[in-house]
């Protein structure tokens, strides 16, 4: 996952609200968004390599998403896979502090990664290159790609000035929040960020939809939770070209489960 905003007990009808980009290598294999099986009892597309996920909400309405941090060097053949850090969250049956907390003595063995987790009454962001590796988030919208939380890359400040938009008209379809996910216009070379990267891949990756025969984006997904409780998730999937090739939804009312 490699981009994404959130709005956590901000909206008049959802107590959260999730979109965001997933960006792989294309031919990395992977399962569209579905229930996994007994006894994991979530919603979550699945990394057909390493076995995890990007993003998975439960029927407790607990959720995770996971984003690896832009680093040159590659990630040791060694490390535990980071896509696993969501369903062991998920997997967890106390609260996000006491999991952060264990988890923090592993972290420096993973790759670099961004981590938020949260359930009905709380939401919390993680990374292992961060100074303070996890801190509780206040009520509020956040962005996320593939640096610390919040971090203004263009792609992330053009999606989150549309979010800001949606969130300010409650009768705003979900439709849109797909619509802004799938910009793909590039940001002007003055913008591109200063990373780590050679330019021409910065420029490529500098749009918040990702087109590129090799690494693009492979999935749109969004996350609604009322305050009820009840939950809408949906997936939209592409393939090197950026064409649509699959699409997924689930509607979650009360204790039934899809």
């Amino acid at each position: 996952m490699c981009l994404l905003v959130l709005a956590w007990q901000t909206h008049p009808r959802y107590r959260l609200v999730i979109a965001a980009n997933r960006d792989e290598y294309h031919d990395r294999p992977a399962a569209p968004l579905a229930r996994w099986p007994s006894p994991d009892d979530f919603l979550a597309g699945r990394d057909l390599r390493a076995g995890g996920t990007w993003l998975a909400v439960d029927r407790e309405r607990r959720f995770g998403v996971v984003t690896n941090f832009r680093e040159r060097q590659r990630p040791r053949r060694s490390a535990p896979s980071r896509g696993m850090l969501v369903p062991r969250w998920l997997r967890h049956r106390g609260e996000a502090r006491e999991f952060l907390a264990n988890l923090e003595a592993d972290a420096a063995g993973y790759s670099g990664f961004n981590l938020l987790v949260g359930d009905a009454s709380s939401l919390w962001y993680a990374s292992n290159r961060a100074d303070e590796f996890a801190r509780p988030l206040a009520p509020g919208v956040y962005g996320l790609s593939n640096e610390f939380l919040d971090t203004p890359w263009p792609k992330l400040r053009r999606v989150r000035e549309r979010f800001a938009a949606w969130l300010g008209a409650p009768e705003s379809p979900h439709s849109e929040l797909f619509r802004m996910l799938d910009d793909r216009e590039r940001a002007a070379e003055h913008e591109l960020p200063r990373t780590t990267l050679p330019p021409e891949w910065e420029r490529t990756l500098s749009s918040p939809f990702v087109l590129d025969p090799t690494y693009g984006t492979r999935c749109s997904t969004v996350l609604l939770v009322e305050h009820s409780g009840a939950a809408y998730v949906a997936e939209r999937s592409f393939d090197s070209e950026g064409r649509l090739i699959g699409e997924a939804e689930f509607r979650l009312n009360g204790g039934e489960w899809p």
